[in-house]
This record gives C-alpha cells, structure tokens and sequence, in this order.
C-alpha cells in the first residue's frame, strides 16, 4: 500500500563553512537515527522527506550536532522528483544558485549565533549643531 505523499515534507540540513561535520557524517548520523524518512546525501548537507513528526524530529537532533552551523529550510519536492532532480533534467536544479548564495552568508550567521550582541532597532538621534561645532573646536585644539 502507498502511502499519502502529501502528508510528507522534505526539508534541506545546510552545513554552514564552518561545520564540525561532514556530509557523510550527518548522513550517517541521520541514519542512525531509525527514522521513518528518506535520507539523501548532497553537496551541501542533506535532504530528508518524510511524515513531518519525523522529519522535524530529524532536523532537531541535526541541527543539536552543531547548532550555529547547521541549518536547515523547507523544500517543496522530496528527493529524486523528476520535476527538479537535476539527474533527469541536466544542470544545475532550480534552486541551487539561490542556495549557493545563501551559503555565503551562512559563515556570518553562524559568527552571530555563536556571539550573539543585544541590538538596537531604535534610530540614533540627531547631534545639536552647537553641540557638533564644540567637538570641532575640541578636536581643532
């Protein structure tokens, strides 16, 4: 019996540049975990599909092996679906050069996570001009 597969999601786990793992290693890793999923290895991490308890739970201890250089994102087609594999359409898979682009930011994200800095969202207010020429004539002397 086939199961519903619109009851299932697939979501990516992105290795950031700095990860203390490789692909082969999460991939493993995932494995051992004796999830109900579907598990495929890629350049950037891997991609797993699944009912979404499942997969939600896959991604939690995932992201728990290396929590600032983990990440992780939806994908709207499980592995190997003819409409994106790029194995059955040639080229890179649509996609991809928005993922490549991400990765590189991902190294600044996980500088973030791992030193988190309290920020403001408040903008500066304005100098005075009178107080703004004192500080020149401070400076001038």
């Amino acid at each position: 019996m086939l199961q519903d597969e619109s009851s299932k999601i697939t979501r990516m786990i992105i290795l950031g540049p700095s990860a203390n793992i490789s692909q082969t290693e999460l991939v493993r890793k995932l494995h051992m975990m004796e999830l109900p999923i579907t598990i495929k290895s890629t350049c950037y991490g891997a991609v797993v599909n699944g009912e979404e308890s499942a997969v939600d739970k896959a991604v939690e201890k995932a992201r728990n092996l290396d929590y600032c250089n983990i990440f992780t994102k939806d994908r709207g087609f499980p592995p190997g679906d003819p409409r994106r594999c790029r194995a059955k359409r040639g080229g890179a898979r649509e996609g991809f050069h928005q993922l490549e682009k991400e990765f590189e930011l991902l190294g600044f994200v996980s500088e973030a996570l791992e030193h988190p800095h309290k920020v403001s969202l408040k903008k500066p207010k304005k100098v005075p001009v009178d107080t703004f020429k004192e500080v020149v004539k401070e400076c001038e002397k």
